[in-house]
């Protein structure tokens, strides 16, 4: 069923087959406030009720057997289900993914969101506020009512979760920090597909609104494999679809709308009356597609309501728990559609997408595509003039390893700090919350700054908004416009270009993924500078070593990279952001200063660099893989 939070409609809650029946509720149960008294005493069928919640079997014997009611904890009765270590919940830099069918497993998402609590201070989250959202996909309605149960089972003093579940990655960062919550959960598996046969994922952001340090996530993982008991909260189902307050005892939820407190806070960071200017413009022509995803429920407010866009300039903006049977990963391969819109005839003058949590973004002129590396580093050049928020310049930029060098020229000509972290968004926010950091991407459509601790979809396309409103002021009808692709040639010609591309095998068999990495590392430990390989010669190899520069703390083994004595790079990694095998993930970079080689395709520019990244790797061999299964 369409989540169609663009138009506020409320909807009922679907059936939730791991959730506790109102039928078999008190009648107070279905009012917004239910008093203590309501919950006492406990009734067999509650209990049932309560232990389907966590996915368990509903059988009478097992039940009796199996339950232990503890004191009221703040007037809520509280049940400890026990329980026991499920393999395969090791945490990522993302949380932790996996196919809906195994998180539909018996305590298999209890176990983890109990791990997490049992990871944390107490006082981070007793009597504490925490923050619930996520991308609308499939089994994200179950899942928030565990989640609740289990938070008030905990001691958990108040739950603001987005009106049906719904809210994206920036928007729930951006929550945390302007309600000053504790923390947060976000219910998604980003740009992965969604549906009962596809993905789903869950991960937890910490006070400053940033994902949760490895400190963290290696104690989830090892109390995942030591739990004994799930403690959840004999409290019925909240219902999503209406904005309003539920109290249980001292347990409070608050089902808020998803977009305010973020639209706030974009309206505090660009200059909308400038934007408006642009977008009302008979000869400018915008599309943004949602692609079926979380941004759905943000188009229409931001860039209709607020920003005068027509209403069709939003393709595919309904939230779908599928996706529309889509890919929500915006780039030339999965975002099809938009592409062929903005290479066909009579273009638009800019396009841009989203992914399933709204925290990635694709960016496209009339026929011309904005590699995220260059988008940063033109974000990051022309932020002061163009955006409110950078009005005093810069604190410092910042791109992960593989992204390529675009943004360093940029750190250098304006003579800015300039820091290369690890993939993952957690190592930026170290940054920002010390102070050093403003600007910062990653080359996976990532791109973000320190007004949330999160890479951010909608901000990044309301960026590139300004830049092109703000080069186009005093442009009259009938003028020809700055477009995308001059301001990204513009740059090139200032900054010169670094061709760069990435080759993506997807869900390649895990064994042969890893004996290439491994084959990589050995060769690495035998390469000196100087050495050649085919027409470029070595300047170094390793595998990258990060050392936070705010906290000390050091990750390593964080990607293969072969750097040439002119600026050409080759860098391998496994990404951890899949579901299923392993993700290999090729880049290829090569720095070119002279502006009349700079329209030259990229394919083109890089083939003798990417025919050695290739064959060095014996990726083939290793992975039977004959081609990629996205280009960028």
């Amino acid at each position: 069923m369409p989540l169609d939070l663009a138009s506020r409609s409320t909807l009922s809650p679907s059936p939730v087959p791991f959730a506790v029946s109102r039928s078999a509720l008190p009648r107070s149960f279905s009012l917004n406030y239910c008093p203590p008294s309501a919950f006492a005493p406990a009734k067999r069928a509650q209990l049932l009720a309560v232990r389907a919640s966590v996915g368990a079997s509903s059988s009478a014997s097992s039940t009796s057997a199996a339950f232990t009611t503890v004191p009221d904890l703040d007037g809520i009765k509280i049940v400890s289900v026990p329980t026991k270590p499920i393999e395969g919940q090791k945490t990522g830099t993302s949380g932790l993914r996996k196919k809906v069918k195994v998180f539909m497993q018996e305590n298999y998402l209890a176990n983890w969101i109990q791990a997490l609590f049992n990871s944390l201070p107490k006082e981070d989250f007793v009597n504490g506020v925490l923050v619930l959202g996520g991308d609308g996909r499939y089994f994200n309605r179950e899942a928030a009512q565990i989640i609740i149960k289990i938070a008030a089972g905990n001691g958990v003093g108040k739950i603001l979760v987005g009106q049906d579940g719904i809210m994206s990655t920036p928007a729930v960062s951006a929550v945390i920090r302007k309600r000053q919550a504790n923390g947060g959960f976000i219910m998604s598996a980003s740009h992965n597909p969604g549906g009962p046969d596809y993905d789903w994922g869950i991960k937890f952001n910490y006070s400053s609104g940033q994902p949760a340090p490895e400190s963290i996530t290696d104690k989830i993982y090892g109390n995942t494999l030591a739990i004994s008991e799930i403690k959840m909260a004999e409290i019925p189902d909240v219902d999503l679809s209406q904005l309003g307050t539920s109290i249980f005892g001292k347990f409070i939820v608050e089902v808020v709308d998803p977009v305010s407190d973020y639209l706030e806070l974009m309206e505090n960071v660009f200059d909308f009356n400038l934007i408006r200017g642009l977008l009302s413009r008979s000869d400018f022509r915008f599309v943004f597609d949602a692609m079926h995803a979380v941004t759905g429920a943000y188009a229409k407010p931001i860039f209709v309501e607020k920003l005068g866009a027509s209403v069709d300039s939003i393709i595919n903006g309904v939230p779908l728990e599928d996706f529309g049977h889509g890919h929500p990963d915006p780039n030339l391969t999965y975002a099809e559609e938009l592409v062929n819109i903005l290479f066909g005839e009579n273009a638009p003058n800019f396009g841009a997408a989203s992914d399933g949590d709204g925290d990635r973004n694709m960016i496209l002129g009339t026929r011309f595509f904005v590699t995220p590396s260059d988008s940063v580093a033109v974000i990051a050049a022309n932020a002061q003039d163009a955006i409110p928020y950078f009005q005093s310049g810069p604190k410092g930029l910042a791109r992960s390893m593989p992204t390529s060098g675009a943004l360093d020229r940029v750190a250098g000509k304006l003579k800015l700090p300039f820091y290369e972290v690890p993939t993952g968004w957690k190592f930026f926010g170290n940054l920002m919350d010390a102070g050093k950091l403003s600007i910062c991407g990653e080359e996976s459509f990532g791109t973000g700054s320190d007004h949330i601790r999160e890479k951010d979809g909608i901000w990044a396309v309301l960026a590139w908004l300004s830049i092109l409103a703000y080069r186009n002021k005093d442009k009259k009808t009938g003028e020809t416009l700055v477009s995308v692709a001059d301001v990204v040639k513009e740059h090139w010609a200032t900054f010169g270009r670094n061709f760069f591309s990435r080759y993506d095998y997807e869900e390649c068999e895990s064994e042969g993924a890893n004996k290439m990495v491994d084959y990589l590392r050995d060769l690495t430990s035998k390469s000196n500078a100087g050495d050649k390989y085919g027409s470029y010669t070595l300047q170094f190899s390793d595998d990258f070593t990060y050392t936070d520069p705010v906290d000390g703390s050091v990750v390593s083994k964080q990607g293969v990279r072969f750097v040439f004595t002119d600026g050409s790079r080759i860098i391998y990694r496994l990404s951890g952001t899949g579901s299923a095998g392993a993700t290999v993930r090729v880049y290829i970079e090569q720095y070119e200063p002279d502006a009349s080689k700079h329209d030259v395709d990229a394919q083109t520019a890089l083939k003798p660099l990417i025919d050695l990244a290739l064959g060095l790797s014996k990726l083939k061999e290793f992975t039977g893989r004959e081609k990629p299964t996205v280009i960028t």
